[in-house]
Formats: C-alpha cells, sequence, structure tokens
C-alpha cells in the first residue's frame, strides 16, 4: 500500500509522543508523510479530551474536510487519542464521513485499521473498555502498551526524545476525564525503557524527557523489588551518549525524599520539576478530590526548593472550578505569590461529561468571572515569571541548542558576534533551553544544534532569556 498521510496532534506530551509513534507505524506500512492535509490521502487528528475546547476545534475541523472526502472518496479520515474513547460511536454520528475511530489504547492497530478501510471501505471503531463495573486486569489487557522502536525522521528535533514510562492514571480527580480514556497506571518494565533509550542515544538524542500522567507514581515489580522512578532514573543515568534526563508530570503525593536526593545527586539529571497544585483552597481540593491540603502542597515546595539547588518549579491551576469562591480564588492568588513558580499554565473549568465533578457538583460559575480570575491570576504569574528571569541577566547559562527559533521575537537583541563566524557560515536566530527548562533566544550558526553550549544572559522577557554566545 502507498499514499500520503497527515496526522494534526491536539493535547499533552502523550499525544506527541502517540503521533510520532504513529507515523513511525504508518511509514513502515508503506505510506509517507504529507506536508498539509490538501494532499493527504490519510488524514488523522490525534484529539484531546480535557477541555471543551479541544473538543469543538476537532469537530469543526472534520466537518471541514466533508469536501475534501467527497472530493476524494478513497480518502480515510480517522480520529484518534482521547476524544476517541471518549465519545466512540458519537464521532461517527456527528461526522458520517469519518472512517475510523480509535482510542489511544489501541494504536497498535492504527496500520492495519489503515489498510483494512483501505481495501473495503467499511469504517472501523478501535476503542478499550470502559472502566465502570468492569474488572481491572480485562480492563488493563485493553489499553495495550505501545511503544514499537523508534524512527528518528518522525521526530520534530533529532537531539530531543520522550519516553513514556506508564501509561494511565489511578487518582481519578473529580475535575478529569484521563483516568477513563487512557485506563489503569500501568508501568513499563526498566529493562523495556532502558533499551528504548539506549535505541534513541544512538539515533543522535542527547536529552530524554520521561513522561506519565502522574511519572512519579512509576512502580515496576522485579524479582519480588518494587522499583520506583528513583531506581529507573539511577539505571538510565549512566548512558553514555544522554546528557539530560527530565520527567513530567509529577503528582503532589508521593515525591518522596529518595526522589528529591536522586534529582539533586544525578548530574544528568535536570532540577526542573512540573507539579500541578490545580487550586490554592483546600476545600477547592476537596471537591477536586486531589487528596491533599495546600498545607501539604506548600510543604512539598519547600522541600524541593531547599534539597535541590536553583531548582525550578512549575505548576496547573484551573479557575472557576464548580462553586469557587472570590475568597477561594484569593488562596489560589496567594499560593502562586508565595510559592514563585517560574510558570504556571492556567485554565478555566470546562465541564468533563463522564466525570465525578460533571455528575455531583454544577458548573456555577460565570463564564464572565472565569475570564476575570484567569486574567488576574496569569498576570500575576506572568510578573512573577519575568522576575524570576531578571535574575538570570549578566550570568552564563548552559544551554541544549535547540534549533532555529520558531518565534520571531521582535525586541531580540542583535548580537554583533558574527566576526566570531567563518565568513561562509550563516548566522540565525536560534533557541535553546538552560537546565531549569528556561528558554534562550540567541544568534548563531545553525550547526550548533545538539550541542550543549554556555551562553550570557543580557535580557529578558517573561518567558525567554536573550542571550550572547560564548566564544567558542
Amino acid at each position: 500500500m502507498s499514499g500520503k498521510f497527515y496526522i494534526e496532534t491536539v493535547g499533552c506530551q502523550m499525544n506527541v509522543l502517540d503521533s510520532e509513534l504513529a507515523m513511525s507505524e504508518l511509514v513502515k506500512a508503506g505510506y509517507t508523510p504529507a506536508v498539509s492535509k490538501r494532499n493527504a490521502d490519510v488524514i488523522l487528528f490525534n484529539t484531546c479530551s480535557v477541555r471543551q475546547h479541544a473538543e469543538d476545534k476537532v469537530y469543526s475541523a472534520i466537518g471541514r474536510l466533508k469536501h475534501w472526502k467527497e472530493s476524494k472518496p478513497d480518502g480515510i479520515l480517522g480520529v484518534m487519542g482521547c476524544m476517541a474513547q471518549k465519545d466512540q460511536d458519537i464521532i461517527f454520528r456527528r461526522a458520517p464521513h469519518v472512517d475510523l475511530v480509535i482510542g489511544p489504547g489501541q494504536l497498535h492497530r492504527l496500520a492495519d485499521a489503515v489498510l483494512s478501510i483501505a481495501e473495503d471501505r467499511k469504517p472501523r471503531l478501535e476503542v478499550s473498555l470502559n472502566r465502570i463495573r468492569r474488572p481491572q486486569d480485562e480492563v488493563k489487557a485493553s489499553f495495550e502498551q505501545y511503544d514499537p522502536q523508534r524512527f528518528a525522521p518522525m521526530r520534530d528535533n533529532p537531539f530531543q526524545a520522550m519516553v513514556r514510562i506508564m501509561f494511565g492514571c489511578n487518582k481519578f480527580c473529580s475535575y478529569c476525564i484521563v483516568p477513563n480514556v487512557r485506563g489503569p497506571e500501568q508501568s513499563r518494565s526498566p529493562a523495556e525503557i532502558e533499551a528504548e533509550i539506549r535505541q534513541l542515544a544512538e539515533q543522535g538524542c542527547v536529552e530524554m524527557t520521561l513522561i506519565g500522567q502522574t511519572v512519579n507514581s512509576y512502580r515496576f515489580e522485579d524479582a519480588g523489588k518494587i522499583l520506583t522512578l528513583a531506581d529507573l532514573l539511577e539505571r538510565i543515568h549512566p548512558i553514555e551518549k544522554i546528557r539530560r534526563i527530565r520527567f513530567v508530570t509529577s503528582y503532589p503525593v508521593g515525591m518522596d525524599d529518595r526522589l528529591l536526593g536522586t534529582i539533586r545527586d544525578l548530574p544528568k539529571v535536570m532540577p526542573f520539576i512540573h507539579i500541578p497544585a490545580q487550586s490554592g483552597s483546600d476545600t477547592v481540593l476537596q471537591r477536586m478530590r486531589r487528596h491533599y491540603t495546600i498545607e501539604e502542597y506548600r510543604r512539598l515546595i519547600d522541600r524541593i526548593k531547599t534539597a535541590i539547588p536553583g531548582v525550578a518549579v512549575t505548576s496547573d491551576f484551573i479557575v472557576g472550578f464548580c462553586g469557587e469562591t472570590d475568597r477561594e480564588f484569593e488562596e489560589t492568588m496567594s499560593l502562586v505569590k508565595d510559592c514563585r513558580f517560574k510558570n504556571s499554565f492556567i485554565f478555566k473549568y470546562s465541564t468533563r461529561p463522564g466525570t465525578k465533578a460533571a455528575e455531583l457538583y454544577p458548573d456555577d460559575v460565570p463564564e464572565t468571572v472565569k475570564k476575570e480570575r484567569n486574567n488576574r491570576l496569569l498576570e500575576l504569574q506572568n510578573g512573577i515569571s519575568a522576575e524570576l528571569n531578571r535574575e538570570f541577566v549578566g550570568k552564563k547559562v548552559e544551554i541544549l541548542v535547540e534549533g532555529i527559533s520558531k518565534n520571531a521575537v521582535k525586541n531580540l537583541i542583535r548580537i554583533g558576534s558574527g566576526a566570531a563566524e567563518t565568513a561562509s557560515e550563516e548566522t540565525v536566530q536560534l533557541t535553546g533551553r538552560t537546565p531549569c527548562d528556561r528558554i534562550v533566544v540567541f544568534d548563531g550558526p545553525p550547526r550548533l544544534a545538539g550541542r550543549i553550549i554556555t551562553v550570557n544572559v543580557v535580557e529578558t522577557a517573561p518567558f525567554t532569556l536573550f542571550g550572547e554566545r560564548e566564544p567558542q
């Protein structure tokens, strides 16, 4: 079979990785990537269900492709990912021109499903079992692991890669649909993870990001011993060609002192932790079913900053959750002021059908109030981010150069470092990241991509450091 495919990805790092793996499988099946939907024979949307807005965008995009399907009747239109697992047959009813609906636990069937549709033109539904009133072993088995051999050309950046160390989630926060669409927690074996990282290292990757829905919940039983994330970090740290190791996303419960000490003591593990708080109010956290108090969260942040010198901590917040009062929101503002996160991802609450919040609580905070709280919290966080970044002015930072900058930063200081270059080298705007995950923009030749270099920080913005390259 031959043809071209195009995958549009919405959502988290899990979806980005799933799309990379799906692309690799389609290439093995004989397809080639298309540069746009216009010249594709197979169009797939890898979807997110965390917020309604993400789903609405996908349904709108699918609707606009009805004419594409009419003009190309042999074309295949599919929906992958979390929305596929959640909505299932609803997608076919809303968009009869869709050929394939396939959940994240069934992506190992993607290539076969596409080939089958190309032959018989019959729609395919490939989803995992619902967790409600089902034996857990059966549900786990239906969310099959999907981590095939990695194919370097399918990654946006050849020097960085994500490695899934666990699947699913057992936290069941009241607002979150992820446990239903990603299934129960399942950790991969350390040997399997190590083999994958070694393969990626041979392909030229120098930075690995270990990912999981709650990555610090990683547990794997081997010869009667329970191995944790700290054990896994110690195992992969010696791999020679790997220079940097990160992990996301962590849950506030389970960040023990051994893990913090491991981050501190292993030079390749970057001093960066993303650990969502979601709210600064105990009463809201109780309605969210987050299983910790704000005092416990504050103590955790203190422990992290004490244990790991130079650590950067980031967080997530939901504003306008069911019943959130002005006082509860002000408690969130106080938490952000006190913790001084490097940055925070802030979202307005969106009801997700199938969650406990949708069942138990009315979505009673007006949209205008949600928007106002979102803007206030964002303004506060942006100010803190700017203050923290200004502390880097005049300092030298070590960065992994990721490549040519995608964003044209208007106030970038033009650096007169061309004299240090040979006449044949082109100077372009490059971007890289510090160990503490700060973005640095500077001028230099594209050949620096993939290298770890030193940059002098000369100016900052809330989300960016601007620098001059150290003479080579």
